[in-house]
């Protein structure tokens, strides 16, 4: 790798073959920007897999995962951050080609009706009001056909999952811990029933019995028919939690729980491996040290390791006292 020179001021300015982008001197440039890593790249196709990469898992808990699309019953997913939680519904819904994974980032203002459905009451108001305001001018012009309730009717993530489909969808509920006590006790009923009424569809006129409404998929409608919706096939539910609480028994008695361990030595190097390809692992046993010596004292996850192969591979050096530092921070404490 080029050496970089110093600038007038003490930065160092980056020569041909360096890896640095910024600087810090002030200078404006416009650098071509190297290919980011796999994890890291974005396609503009909402439609495509937002986590293409690999997923590597054990057979023991392939076996829990398999035990849960059998009993048709949700996977809680538990371990350390890094471990892989979210991910597993991703690379369920891509091994089984179940399509878009649905997700439902879960915090604590969240309710379950955000993950069923939303009427946007005030926006079907505001439109009516603007219709009126047009037909009382002097100027009276056509207007375009007043939309139907169904177009302020999106359903959520969840809401989305239960539609009736040939195939089950893939839910990820990601973090649910950080959600309210109540919410595991909410969901209950839903998961049990598979069901769920929009009380402002069921509501409306025998003639208006079915309504097509938005979903969590882009551009999607489906028909709602007395503003029931009940699903045909139970969808794949992965629920993760870091362990921040505990839940109700009653919840953990209607999941398949699995716990997913720290990967060991050999595990990470097939991880780099499947991620970065076989040239990855060349030169990198002391980073691969470095990681699990600092693992060893505090939370790490894996995808902090993979960030530090990254950068070697791309020439970076990672001196211990500093980029190391920075890339294999500790998850928990300030260490």
């Amino acid at each position: 790798m080029t050496e970089t020179q110093p600038g007038t001021d003490g930065h160092q300015a980056p020569q041909a073959g360096d890896w640095r982008l910024f600087t810090g001197d002030g200078t404006a440039r416009s650098p071509s920007f190297p290919a980011a890593p796999p994890w890291r790249s974005f396609s503009g196709d909402v439609e495509d897999d937002p986590h293409p990469r690999p997923y590597l898992i054990g057979a023991d808990e392939a076996d829990v995962v398999n035990a849960a699309l059998l009993l048709r019953r949700p996977l809680l997913v538990t371990g350390h951050p890094g471990t892989g939680k979210s991910s597993l519904a991703y690379a369920i819904a891509h091994e089984l080609s179940l399509g878009r994974v649905l997700r439902w980032p879960v915090n604590s203002r969240s309710t379950l009706q955000d993950a069923l459905y939303r009427y946007d009451a005030i926006g079907r108001l505001r439109e009516a009001n603007l219709r009126e305001d047009r037909t009382d001018g002097d100027d009276q012009e056509p207007t375009p056909e007043t939309p139907g309730i169904g177009s302020y009717v999106r359903l959520g993530p969840l809401g989305t999952a239960l539609v009736p489909s040939e195939r089950p969808r893939v839910l990820l509920v990601d973090e649910l811990d950080k959600g309210d006590v109540d919410l595991p006790n909410d969901l209950l009923t839903v998961f049990e029933e598979g069901e769920f009424e929009v009380p402002e569809l069921a509501r409306l006129p025998e003639r208006e019995g079915t309504v097509h409404v938005l979903t969590a998929d882009p551009q999607a409608e489906v028909p709602v028919t007395r503003g029931r919706v009940r699903c045909s096939q139970f969808p794949v539910v992965v629920i993760t939690s870091n362990g921040e609480r505990e839940f109700p028994p009653a919840f953990l008695r209607r999941c398949v729980r699995l716990d997913l361990p720290e990967p060991d030595e050999t595990r990470l190097r097939n991880i780099v491996r499947a991620h970065l390809g076989d040239s990855a692992l060349e030169g990198v046993d002391d980073l691969l040290r470095a990681f699990l010596d600092r693992r060893a004292l505090g939370e790490l996850a894996t995808d902090q390791l993979l960030n530090a192969v990254f950068l070697r591979k791309g020439g970076v050096q990672l001196p211990p006292d500093g980029l190391l530092s920075a890339v294999l921070h500790r998850l928990s404490g300030t260490g």
